[in-house]
């Protein structure tokens, strides 16, 4: 083989490993990037979440706020479901014992009983009955 021939074969592997070595070098600075960037990336998620959460949170708390408050009110308001009152010496004492008697307040009005829906006025009601349940 000819001088010339063998220094030709040196300059192409010199330039082989030259651009081999550039381009390992490209794909270290690619990796680093990557690398740089996933946790740019996770940092900015955790960042964003953190700051997305507080101010949901703090969106959310004033809510919350007018949420119990309206929840003390409407415990206050009858709530449209029917409740018992029990007729005492000072409310329905004609009703007292009386097997008539209903006693459910429905959406703030009191059905006393069938016969006599806003109750009896006297102390003795005509329709009395005894109330076999009772001990």
């Amino acid at each position: 083989m000819e001088p010339w021939q063998k220094d030709l074969i040196n300059i192409i592997e010199t330039v082989a490993d030259e651009v081999e070595s550039f381009f390992q070098g490209i794909n270290d600075m690619v990796d680093a990037f990557f690398e740089l960037t996933e946790e740019i990336t996770e940092q900015v998620h955790n960042n964003i979440a953190t700051d997305i959460d507080q101010y949901l949170q703090e969106l959310a708390e004033p809510l919350l706020e007018v949420y119990w408050d309206l929840e003390d009110v409407v415990s206050d308001v009858d709530p449209g479901f029917p409740y018992t009152v029990e007729a005492t010496t000072e409310h329905q004492p004609a009703c007292i014992g009386c097997s008539n008697y209903h006693g459910q307040v429905y959406g703030g009005n009191l059905l006393v009983c069938a016969m006599h829906p806003q109750g009896w006025d006297d102390a003795s009601c005509p329709d009395w009955e005894k109330n076999h349940r009772e001990f």
